[in-house]
């Protein structure tokens, strides 16, 4: 393991991080081993201390600006910001990283947070950013579309309407959000499903530099629930005690098996948030001082705000104080990793 920080690549280029391209791997790659070769850094295979990065969503979904929920923040330029700083935090320490793992949000067009999923009395879908509440399903204002119902419940129209509604109750009884209407985004096989291009470019120059593969997470494409968090969907069974889903085991036994995790990506408010808030469950389920190896990239992620319409600012920042006061640590991509607290490298 090489601890000391790295100089960053001369291919890598700040300005382009709001941007989409194609990564000329060939050349990355040929260009990642002759800078290993020269920085001394060895195969990921030899580090004394496993240290993974988790990065969540960082697709250009999220992370463009004009994509479909590009992450603003408040400073409206956040996820670039974010990216910028979270490559470079790559490229400087990736003698010290040992593994990463890559969460993508995959949506199909017909899921339940999505327009056409449900309909009024004239027809009409609810406009992106509409918040579906109990007692709108229940006065009847919004309803299961009957269109759906072939793609999702076979053609079984009053499962579908009896499901929306037990749906939108366990999500009141979880007290986290009510039913979002999010705007069609990640897209299963389009541009938006695709990592931020800078990134994908560190992740495949930290391949080939470390020998070390990425690992990539799935998630969201349940058409019954939606999945902020990497570890779990909101909903794990349907309105007759089905199980529709299932916590990702293998996935919240990987992390909790590195020696320390850091955690970055968008957004703050949600699926950083909520993946979080399910991986400190389980560690307080086993050992809460499992906690204490846990650094969370607090210049690397933003919160949803959409200005007039919702910011979730104040929610993102009582979540990370949570996390903080659990003996997570709240740290910054631009300190030296051996001045974080606990670090062992």
């Amino acid at each position: 393991m090489n601890t000391k920080e790295l100089p960053i690549p001369s291919h890598f280029d700040r300005r382009k991080v709001g941007e989409v391209w194609r990564v000329d791997y060939q050349n990355r790659a040929k260009e990642a081993n002759e800078w290993a070769q020269h920085n001394n850094v060895q195969a990921a295979a030899r580090d004394r201390q496993q240290v993974r990065l988790l990065l969540v969503d960082c697709q250009n979904t999220f992370c463009i600006p004009d994509f479909e929920l590009f992450v603003a923040g408040r400073s409206s330029n956040g996820a670039v910001e974010d990216n910028i700083r979270l490559c470079e935090f790559l490229y400087r320490n990736l003698g010290c990283i040992t593994h990463i793992s890559a969460t993508m949000d995959t949506h199909l067009a017909m899921q339940i947070f999505h327009p056409v999923f449900l309909i009024n009395d004239k027809g009409e879908h609810p406009q992106p950013m509409s918040q579906i509440s109990v007692a709108d399903v229940e006065s009847g204002k919004w309803k299961a579309n009957p269109a759906v119902a072939g793609s999702v419940l076979g053609r079984d129209y009053d499962a579908l309407q009896a499901y929306l509604m037990y749906y939108c109750r366990k999500l009141q009884e979880s007290g986290k959000y009510t039913l979002m209407i999010w705007p069609y985004h990640a897209m299963q096989g389009g541009i938006g499903h695709c990592l931020v291009s800078a990134l994908e470019e560190a992740l495949f120059f930290w391949s080939i530099a470390r020998k070390s593969q990425a690992e990539f997470e799935v998630k969201g494409n349940n058409p019954l629930t939606e999945n902020y968090s990497v570890l779990r969907p909101e909903v794990l069974e349907d309105h007759k005690k089905n199980i529709i889903a299932k916590r990702n085991m293998q996935l919240i036994q990987t992390l909790l098996d590195a020696d320390a995790l850091i955690i970055a990506g968008q957004a703050k408010s949600h699926c950083v948030a909520w993946t979080i808030e399910d991986l400190l469950d389980e560690i307080q389920t086993r050992d809460p001082m499992l906690a204490k190896k846990v650094y969370l990239l607090e210049d690397c992620t933003s919160p949803v705000v959409v200005p007039g319409v919702v910011d979730f600012t104040d929610q993102a920042s009582a979540a990370f104080r949570k996390f903080s006061e659990a003996g997570m640590h709240i740290v910054k991509s631009t300190d030296p990793m051996s001045s974080w607290p606990g670090i062992d490298l």
